[in-house]
């Protein structure tokens, strides 16, 4: 079988390995916004650099707990969860320079705080007010003053 014969059967499978990659996203996307709750949140995994650091996924409400899939993986399970006992919302700003080509146009940063430091989330502006919302929304017999 001649060269060009192998590497046309190599692009083949390889654009099939892409299409399968593309459909097994889509499913899952679909999979993880069926029950309602899921929105457009991105994470932000490192601080060293100004700006940058950010991981676009998607963000869904499970009970006391808010959880977050990265877009472009696989996984059935969220990369990060954070507790809604444990969170306390900081504070808002507009993205600014490099943030800009990362995250979505409308998205605002949002500043967290947690026991173990605080966390950097973007969503729009109606994902904020949301969360916002179910921050606030403790179930019965919260501490309201711990905050």
């Amino acid at each position: 079988m001649p060269v060009w014969q192998w590497l046309l059967d190599a692009v083949g499978v390889l654009l099939a390995l892409v299409l399968l990659y593309g459909l097994c996203l889509i499913i899952r996307r679909r999979l993880l916004s069926r029950n309602g709750g899921a929105f457009e949140l991105s994470f932000r995994v490192r601080t060293s650099r100004p700006g940058r650091g950010w991981l676009l996924g998607l963000g869904r409400y499970s009970g006391e707990s808010l959880e977050w899939y990265r877009y472009f993986s696989l996984s059935p399970r969220p990369k990060r969860v954070l507790l809604r006992s444990e969170l306390t919302f900081a504070g808002r700003r507009d993205s600014a320079g490099v943030e800009q080509m990362s995250l979505y146009p409308d998205h605002v940063v949002i500043v967290c705080t947690t026991p173990a430091g605080n966390v950097e989330l973007a969503m729009s502006p109606a994902s904020l007010m949301g969360f916002q919302s179910w921050l606030e929304s403790g179930p019965p017999g919260t501490d309201w003053n711990r905050r």
